[in-house]
């Protein structure tokens, strides 16, 4: 090797520059294949310059991208040893080649998969490194690229290419170059400096026409890179993608997909028209990449017939897909909530041969679908534990280490054994709040393994739960950053941040309070909706942030403000002039919403009694509700089927407390669907009251269990009393709800009810309320529970109310109390 160096780097290489340059020029451009390429190469390989190597190098590149992907033969190329004459010569030029000669050449040895620890490709990011201040934009995004490709994400490197966008951001006017440089940097940079690149992006993106589709796609790429779903940016990319829908290949259509799934943007028409694409598609994907591409993409909204032919194509391709198209294969299944036992088993068999090939994220990734499949394998477990144990064994990384521990606990016999004690004693400390919680999270389920089994006492688990307790108790004294304690408790969630962690989290925040504004009141509003915690102070700093600043809210944001405020059933002050503003900020935008989440303002509005009558005229609308069951067939199925349950109780809500907006009722239909499916027995609770129910009316034919009422509401029980307060028998006066007439309004708008039921009479709605009919730290009714009640009253019941924190008292442990309690609740409350 040493003495090929110094043939080829003798001095009388310069004797040959001058008169063989062009020669060889003119030669490389009539190669029309890569053998010609590498003959040139051998038989002037002691005359080629530095220019000669990178074009040689580009030439090459250009052969491969012109092939399709799947006859393209980079492993072949670079195992050449006329390949390895070029990046010696790569190597031992590097001083001699301009920055954008090294740059290119960089790039070009990356696309062949030549390895970052290659000493050619340290060599040439030490000394672009050298060069860095001098790299002009192009040269410096196409530096960084080399970069990020290389996982050098968060490296000092990185941080000083990071430092000259800062300086040069205002003036930068390259997009391509720009777009490269904010997905390249994004994890090394500030959030004040990030919210400065996305106002720049926003800038170009105004001021540039026209703008190819992967300049968009990487703004997008940094937005999922940086956990920021920025609505404005975000529909600015999607104009541009629909505007250039008929260039988008499989690659591009799947990419932005997927980063739309990360950033929760669901496009009803990027998703319609992506899925029509794909489903064009179908008959020239035929090799296992290209399928399994279009299955992750495709498969979780097309449509049943679609559907199954990818399943059937998938089980006769799964023979020859690798380790990684499995592991799409499975994710996808596990989103789209297929269970093919067939697929199934094709892909438990390959797994058998690939899972030594997994890194441990992958592994995470793998066992979480195989677990929500229910694979029906032991042995695939056994082995996923073996490997990530031995993972965890050599991690020393805290959020690898708890996302390891958080896998192991999902498998159906894991166990805690020392290696996992150990790791979590040792990292503790240095753990966020989302890590901390996945320790949690993973020691009380094995907690209750053992204990159902009896296989260990419990005195380990609590030692070490109340170690992470404690760390995380004292993570949340020292937090003095409201956005960083923000993203840190993004993820934390489960019966461990309720019990544990919630009050203290509260307390924390409300320390903070000042540091809520409307950068960061969103996802603050989103985190007091997802705990159910009635907090009055924070809620008022809500309130009083979105009605300072409004106008820098975007307007689909409007949703997640009131979110809280609806669902605690809390009016702040000026709630009027909050849910008004709040109200007018989105009103004169309905247009440019998707029509799921108007459904689902709709419905957060009405639980707080705001009926907007230009909303109800949007939704309520043939053309709207077409454009939203399009977009529902595009979207997941659990998503889908909370979307049309909110529709229709939206629907219920307009009919019965605003009966002039003339909105017909046509969940008829889907409410009896509902109603096949769901469960009808009464639980042990649920009978012991029915008991109790009929001793004190004078028999069971006197109280009714699990009613529905028109409109299909369910209640717990129904009983009726006449104008003197007696009960009167089901049987006798045939008030069955089953067959109640429909709901009829009398000419003041008021509910008449049902003809026949005896004058005076009352019909009692008898409700347990459960621990999630209110807020998790107050007996505060929480705002679908008192829109229930608000409901049956419109519908002429008179609604008794039993909590389950009365029920469950110490004062009522006897069948006496509990009869006198219902008694009271009956006849003297009514």
């Amino acid at each position: 090797m040493f003495f090929l160096r110094r043939f080829l780097f003798s001095p009388r290489r310069c004797h040959f520059r001058k008169w063989s340059s062009d020669l060889f020029f003119s030669q490389l451009n009539k190669c029309t294949n890569e053998d010609q390429v590498f003959d040139l190469v051998g038989k002037n390989k002691t005359k080629l310059s530095e220019k000669h190597v990178e074009t040689t190098f580009d030439i090459l590149w250009q052969f491969q991208k012109k092939k399709p992907e799947i006859l393209r033969n980079t492993n072949y190329l670079r195992d050449h040893p006329h390949f390895l004459i070029l990046r010696i010569l790569a190597e031992n030029k590097i001083e001699y080649m301009n920055n954008e000669a090294l740059v290119n050449t960089l790039y070009n040895l990356l696309r062949f998969g030549v390895d970052a620890h290659d000493s050619v490709v340290e060599e040439m990011v030490m000394e672009g490194w050298r060069r860095l201040d001098n790299l002009n934009m192009p040269e410096l995004s196409k530096f960084a690229l080399c970069l990020y490709e290389q996982q050098m994400y968060h490296s000092p490197l990185m941080g000083q290419i990071a430092e000259i966008v800062n300086k040069n951001l205002a003036t930068m006017q390259d997009m391509r170059g720009f777009s490269v440089l904010t997905v390249s940097i994004s994890g090394v940079i500030s959030q004040s400096f990030r919210d400065r690149l996305v106002e720049r992006a926003e800038f170009l993106l105004d001021t540039v026409d026209p703008i190819p589709v992967n300049h968009a796609r990487r703004f997008i790429q940094f937005l999922r890179n940086v956990k920021l779903s920025h609505r404005p940016l975000l529909h600015k990319c999607n104009k541009i993608f629909l505007q250039n829908v008929s260039q988008l290949d499989l690659d591009n259509t799947a990419i932005i997909l997927g980063f739309y799934q990360v950033l929760q943007f669901n496009n009803r028409e990027f998703r319609l028209a992506a899925k029509q694409k794909l489903t064009e598609m179908m008959d020239d994907c035929t090799s296992p990449s290209r399928f399994t591409r279009l299955f992750a993409a495709l498969a979780p909204m097309a449509g049943p017939d679609v559907r199954e032919q990818l399943i059937e194509a998938a089980v006769l391709m799964a023979d020859e897909f690798d380790h990684h198209q499995v592991l799409a294969v499975i994710e996808t299944m596990s989103e789209m909530e297929c269970r093919s036992s067939q697929l199934i088993q094709k892909i438990s068999f390959l797994l058998h041969k690939y899972l030594d090939l997994y890194k441990p994220t992958e592994l995470a990734r793998l066992t979480q679908s195989l677990v929500f499949l229910r694979c029906p394998h032991p042995d695939l477990y056994s082995k996923l534990q073996r490997l990530l144990i031995d993972c965890l064994k050599v991690n020393v990384i805290p959020a690898d280490i708890s996302m390891l521990i958080r896998t192991l606990s999902m498998l159906p016999s894991s166990y805690m054994d020392e290696v996992i004690v150990s790791r979590i004693d040792a990292i503790a400390h240095q753990c966020s709040l989302s890590d901390l919680s996945s320790f949690a999270t993973a020691i009380i389920k094995w907690v209750r393994r053992d204990q159902s089994s009896r296989q260990s006492p419990s005195g380990l688990y609590g030692t070490l739960l109340q170690k992470v307790n404690n760390c995380a108790y004292q993570r949340l004294q020292k937090a003095n950053d409201l956005d960083l304690l923000l993203e840190e408790m993004r993820y934390v969630s489960g019966e461990w941040l309720e019990e544990m962690l919630l009050e203290d989290a509260i307390a924390v925040f409300q320390r903070l309070m000042d540091q809520i504004t409307w950068t960061n009141v969103l996802e603050f509003s989103y985190f007091l909706t997802k705990t159910s915690y009635l907090c009055t102070p924070l809620l008022d700093r809500i309130a009083a942030v979105t009605l300072q600043h409004s106008d820098k809210i975007y307007n689909s944001g409007t949703y997640s403000l009131i979110l809280p405020f609806t669902i605690l059933n809390y009016d702040p002050p000026q709630s009027e002039e909050f849910f008004k503003t709040c109200i007018g900020h989105f009103s004169t935008h309905l247009g440019s919403f998707e029509p799921h989440v108007l459904v689902l303002l709709g419905f957060a509005l009405a639980v707080a009694q705001y009926f907007p009558e230009n909303l109800a005229a949007a939704i309520f609308n043939v053309d709207f509700l077409a454009k939203l069951d399009a977009q529902l067939e595009a979207l997941p199925a659990t998503f889908n089927r909370r979307v049309r349950l909110r529709l229709m109780e939206l629907n219920r809500a307009v009919c019965l407390e605003c009966p002039e907006f003339q909105v017909p009722w046509f969940h008829e239909r889907y409410c009896q669907q509902l109603q096949q499916r769901s469960g009808s027995g009464l639980s042990a609770l649920q009978r012991q009251i029915h008991r109790l129910l009929g001793e004190i009316l004078g028999g069971s034919h006197f109280a009714k269990a699990s009613v529905l009422t028109p409109y299909y509401y369910k209640i717990d029980f129904e009983c009726i009393l006449d104008r003197n307060k007696k009960p009167l028998p089901y049987v006798e006066q045939n008030v069955v709800v089953a067959e109640l007439e429909r709901v009829r309004w009398g000419h003041d708008g008021q509910f008449v009810g049902k003809k026949g039921l005896p004058p005076g009479a009352q019909r009692i709605a008898v409700e347990f309320l459960e621990s999630k009919a209110f807020c998790k730290n107050s007996p505060h009714l929480r705002g679908e529970t008192a829109m229930k009640k608000r409901h049956l009253e419109i519908l002429g019941y008179q609604v008794v109310q039993i909590p389950h924190f009365e029920w469950n008292s110490m004062e009522l442990s006897s069948k006496n109390a509990w009869m006198d309690y219902l008694k009271k609740k009956i006849f003297e409350e009514v």
